[in-house]
């Protein structure tokens, strides 16, 4: 036996770590274009076609799907928000009272509304509250109940945000305030709040985002062919054609707000973290 063959042979390197990525990442590529090519075959693309992208259908919705439809759920929204931004503050502050009680009801608040689907709120604001209340009225109708609504089920998840944003705030702010004479409500208001909202402003976004979607649900309050909202005047118009074009188009007036929005969002999510930095 030669000193040649009793060398031992080195052993054989494998693939480099760069090398395991990029063929990870080619696997992945190859399975992405493998699903959309399967979806692409297997899909009865002239049923879709016949049902979802009817365009007689389509333009017979316009304009009242921009005039009615989509302004009644921006107003719906904006008012579930405003109501839902006041008691959220509310809950907030007395989550974060001294007071052992305030406490309690805000923590008991908090825990029925965000366990609680929306659609059993509204079903307790349209129904079960004039059953108990005969002689109540919400001031403005069906925008009052769906204001109030909204407002409640995003209170809830508001009043935590915001609790989440003041205790954010530094402590000091709240005693250089004391020490210039500020009362602890003032300085809370003045201060600690404006402070507290920079902070939470990208998840409240968020939140009104979450509504517009939620407005939605005003169908089961039963409303009028001019407080109709997206998805009612959709669902109406797709039962009276027999087909779903109406549906389509509801949804992409849907994206026509929320995209916009989800990208502001990002957009002061990425700043905050920036100044965080």
């Amino acid at each position: 036996m030669t000193d040649t063959d009793t060398r031992i042979q080195p052993k054989k390197q494998g693939l480099t770590r760069r090398q395991r990525r990029r063929v990870s990442r080619g696997a992945q590529y190859a399975v992405f274009v493998a699903a959309v090519l399967a979806f692409a075959f297997s899909a009865d693309w002239g049923r879709l076609q016949n049902q979802f992208l009817q365009l007689p259908i389509a333009e017979q919705m316009f304009p009242d799907v921009i005039t009615l439809a989509l302004k009644n759920t921006v107003l719906y929204t904006l008012s579930g928000f405003v109501v839902g931004l006041g008691l959220g503050i509310v809950i907030a502050l007395m989550r974060l009272s001294s007071v052992a009680p305030y406490r309690w009801v805000a923590g008991i608040y908090i825990e029925i509304f965000r366990g609680l689907p929306a659609l059993l709120i509204f079903i307790f604001v349209g129904v079960g509250v004039p059953l108990a209340f005969p002689n109540v009225q919400y001031p403005g109708g069906t925008y009052g109940k769906v204001a109030v609504a909204l407002g409640l089920v995003s209170a809830a998840y508001m009043a935590e945000t915001i609790r989440a944003g003041i205790q954010a705030v530094p402590k000091g702010q709240m005693e250089a305030a004391r020490s210039l004479g500020f009362s602890p409500a003032r300085a809370m208001i003045s201060i600690i709040i404006p402070q507290a909202f920079r902070i939470i402003l990208p998840p409240l976004t968020n939140e009104l985002v979450l509504l517009f979607k939620d407005s939605s649900l005003v169908l089961f309050l039963g409303v009028t062919l001019e407080e109709r909202e997206l998805s009612k005047f959709g669902n109406d118009l797709a039962s009276t054609t027999a087909n779903s074009t109406p549906i389509l188009v509801a949804g992409l007036c849907y994206l026509l707000v929320t995209v916009p929005l989800g990208f502001v969002v990002r957009r002061m999510e990425s700043r905050s973290q920036e100044a965080i930095r």
